[in-house]
């Protein structure tokens, strides 16, 4: 009888042991993937603060409308050249600013984006995306 049971407390033993590697290799992955993403979330908080100074310039009108906007999107300026100013046209100017106010937008949200997809690797996380 004592022979059958001796296999038996190996085989547990042996289970016990790689229950054990297995938890310890499972902790320190669990510690370098939580320093990876503690080391992303501050190269995307960086990133972010980067992106506020970077602008793109988008014109209208053959250049008579100009708007500017930072790479978080925000419109941070915005120039009409007099000679488009006519005031029984008003409608042409406000098209005209319209136009390049929501490529400037876009054109900021695309940089933002792209910035971020280099951090991220394209992972797809919510609300970088």
């Amino acid at each position: 009888m004592e022979s059958l049971a001796s296999p038996r407390k190996r085989s547990g033993l042996r289970c016990s042991l790689d229950f054990a590697r297995n938890d310890k290799e499972l902790t320190m992955n669990l510690n370098k993937l939580m320093k990876q993403a503690q080391k992303m979330q501050e190269q995307m908080a960086k990133t972010q603060a980067e992106l506020e100074e970077k602008t793109v310039e988008v014109s209208a009108g053959g250049g008579k409308v100009k708007v500017t906007a930072n790479g978080t999107g925000d419109i941070i300026a915005l120039k009409i050249d007099k000679e488009v100013v006519d005031p029984n046209d008003v409608e042409f100017l406000e098209e005209m600013v319209l136009n390049a106010v929501k490529q400037a937008i876009e054109q900021g949200k695309a940089l933002a984006q792209s910035e971020m997809t280099k951090i991220t690797g394209g992972l797809g996380i919510p609300g970088m995306q």
